[in-house]
């Protein structure tokens, strides 16, 4: 949904350059499952719902990406049954391409995937600043997009569990619980962000300070796209 905004905020080439190097640090630890995580993922060996399901909801609270990507479907939502609709779209698509990916074994270069989803937060950001109307005249349909992102998102999701060795034993059982964890880690964080942003709002800075933000949400996109696609050249 476009906006017209107007940044006052502090030089923005610092904060962007201070965003970066945090971003950077971050993806570089965080690409794939921890060691820990991932032994218990590949010990396990029959159906085991709880710890699937906690595990599905860890990696999504500690999911950057998917999190930046929510940050921006949620930015200028202030309804609840708005919030439910985008969300419930998103979640849609990413359970179909976890699900499908893990247990019918569709799979994808993982740094391919993860170079779209940082692209899918570019897009949101540039949506969110009017970009689409003001550069070309045209709006997407943000629900769509949604949806399609999600099936994106879900193949990341899909593309770090193929990476591990998991048993046979009870994976249909196992990945379904580990959906649901997902879930429930997505609703844990938009129940933080929906509180910053409500708070936010409510002060006189935000619509001051939305451009600016979004501005970061972008370039933390591309960030992430250019981390992801050297990984795809360079592993």
């Amino acid at each position: 949904m476009p906006h017209n905004f107007h940044w006052q905020g502090k030089p923005l080439a610092a904060v962007l350059l201070a965003i970066f190097a945090a971003l950077l640090a971050v993806t570089a630890s965080a690409h794939g499952v921890s060691g820990t995580d991932a032994a218990f993922l590949e010990r396990s060996s029959g159906i085991n719902l709880p710890g699937f399901t906690y595990l599905g909801a860890k990696h999504m609270v500690t999911g950057y990406d998917h999190l930046l990507y929510l940050t921006g479907v949620i930015f200028f939502l202030r309804h609840l049954r708005d919030v439910a609709l985008y969300v419930t779209l998103f979640a849609l698509g990413h359970s179909i391409t976890l699900l499908t990916g893990v247990l019918a074994g569709l799979q994808l270069n993982a740094y391919i995937v993860d170079a779209v989803i940082g692209l899918s937060i570019v897009y949101k950001a540039f949506e969110n600043l009017g970009g689409f109307r003001a550069c070309f005249g045209v709006q997407p349909n943000p629900k769509g997009a949604v949806f399609l992102f999600g099936l994106v998102h879900g193949f990341g999701l899909a593309t770090k569990l193929q990476d591990l060795a998991l048993s046979d034993e009870g994976l249909v059982a196992n990945m379904i619980a580990f959906n649901v964890g997902v879930e429930i880690g997505q609703l844990l964080a938009l129940v933080f962000l929906l509180t910053f942003f409500n708070i936010w709002r409510s002060t006189p800075g935000f619509a001051k300070h939305a451009y600016g933000f979004n501005v970061l949400l972008m370039f933390a996109g591309f960030a992430l796209f250019g981390y992801q696609t050297m990984g795809f050249f360079y592993e």
